[in-house]
């Protein structure tokens, strides 16, 4: 089966790239990052395989986009985690909360149904954190919004960002319309929302510690910055199949597991 990552596609999408191109758009060229800025990604605990700049942007884990703005603002000493069911050292605040999400008019319906879908199953598990969709940007916690043109040539299909350290949800997501218009899967499209959604209040990647389980090839370790982790009590140490997190999908779609389930009572 073809295996896509949440946040790129693990086939090489610029084969398709001949007849999506504009005449106004040239292929961008990645952008290296100085050993300095590498070292503090790395040390925070995220992966800086195949990391690169654009845009002012630093592109990890596939999914996750980070500012110099985000660099500076994580404290000295703050990591990520590495394996099974971790969180992120910030999480959401002033609980319980409801996170108000915003959906671009921009995309079509079946965006804003499968929106829908991944906000109820964040709200069927009874959480101090609950979503709800609202037609205003300026009311929004977070908002969906498409993705910038390079992301299709990148072969980044969505990004996200972790919780702030006031507690706010990470404010921004963006989706690839590019890809996603041809996908007729509104469980595939769900669960890609549900996801970027949960890097957003504070999910690593189920799989982060050997991305192979799900993305296959050989083991690739996102990287613990060799400091501690925030495993989430009562979830599997190892890699669960099926569940949201995972770093790799078939394209099918992946309601919450028992461990995602435990892991996100325990957070919320």
């Amino acid at each position: 089966m073809n295996k896509l990552r949440l946040g790129a596609v693990a086939l090489c999408v610029s084969f398709f790239m001949s007849c999506e191109e504009s005449d106004q758009q040239v292929k961008p060229e990645k952008e290296e990052i100085s050993s300095e800025i590498l070292a503090k990604i790395e040390n925070l605990g995220f992966s800086t395989v195949d990391a690169f700049k654009y845009d002012g942007k630093y592109f990890v884990e596939n999914d996750i986009v980070l500012t110099d703005a985000h660099l500076e603002s994580l404290s000295e000493g703050t990591t990520y985690a590495f394996e099974e069911q971790y969180s992120t050292d910030n999480l959401v605040t002033a609980l319980p909360r409801t996170i108000n999400v915003y959906l671009s008019t921009s995309f079509s319906s079946k965006y804003f149904t499968a929106l829908d879908a991944a906000l109820n199953r964040y709200n069927a598990e009874g959480l101090s954190i609950t979503f709800q969709r609202v037609t205003s940007a300026s009311s929004a916690n977070m908002v969906i919004n498409p993705s910038p043109w390079y992301y299709y040539w990148f072969g980044i299909l969505g990004s996200g960002g972790f919780p702030t350290a006031a507690g706010n949800p990470h404010g921004e997501i963006l989706l690839t319309k590019q890809y996603y218009d041809g996908i007729n899967n509104p469980g595939a499209l769900t669960t890609t929302l549900a996801h970027e959604i949960g890097h957003c209040i504070g999910f690593r990647h189920t799989d982060y510690m050997d991305r192979s389980f799900s993305c296959g090839g050989s083991a690739d370790n996102e990287g613990d910055g060799g400091v501690g982790a925030n495993y989430i009590p009562g979830t599997s140490a190892l890699p669960e199949s099926g569940s949201w997190m995972l770093a790799c999908s078939d394209g099918s779609d992946r309601p919450f597991t028992t461990n995602d389930k435990t892991a996100l009572d325990y957070l919320y």
